[in-house]
């Protein structure tokens, strides 16, 4: 992962633009993931098979139980200004409406639920400043996969976002279920996840 810092303009409103035209202008190679992090623009690449493998069965989960109008986004940015944030989670929820207004992202408080499946790389990243972000925000279900977690692969929901922080719901070894609440009534089978 390469990350390029930016001199703080002026304001923080103008910081933040200045962060985005930076994002949108930047020549990463085709599949890598571009991001804004706590004010740096972050490239990460092209995520393993592995990785992949989990954000598919997820999402194909996900769409037996979510309406007609949301979707589900493997490559959707999320803005998140006051944290100097755009996030590009492996799986969002959120209603296709949202997607109307033009541009390459949309406000993170119009999702409904993040899903970021950690790589070695960036582990940490998912588990900590996404973890505020997406918090900060507002976004009512975070699904963290961490396939780096140390002992054992894990699969934490957090909720209730609160002044920047979840409540951890659940948190289960790969291999066992994991419950996420309505409006999703449905039970992720982490059995088949592959770990690393």
């Amino acid at each position: 992962m390469s990350a390029l810092s930016v001199d703080p303009p002026a304001s923080h409103g103008q910081e933040w633009d200045d962060l985005v035209r930076l994002w949108e202008e930047t020549d990463a190679p085709e599949g890598c993931k571009v991001e804004i992090i706590e004010g740096i623009v972050t490239v990460s690449p092209t995520p393993a098979n592995s990785h992949n493998s989990v954000a598919q069965r997820v999402q194909r989960q996900l769409y037996t139980v979510i309406p007609e109008d949301w979707g589900v986004y493997q490559t959707l940015a999320v803005a998140i200004p006051s944290r100097l944030g755009m996030f590009i989670p492996d799986l969002v929820v959120a209603p296709e409406a949202a997607l109307d207004e033009p541009g390459h992202y949309i406000p993170a408080a119009a999702a409904l639920l993040v899903v970021e499946i950690t790589s070695k790389s960036n582990a940490n990243h998912d588990r900590i400043e996404k973890l505020h972000g997406y918090a900060t925000a507002g976004v009512p279900l975070y699904l963290l996969l961490d396939s780096w977690h140390s002992g054992r692969p894990t699969a934490t929901l957090y909720g209730q976002p609160r002044n920047a922080m979840y409540r951890a719901l659940d948190t289960v070894k790969y291999g066992e279920g994991l419950r996420i609440p309505a409006p999703f009534d449905l039970t992720i089978d982490t059995g088949a996840f592959p770990a690393g």
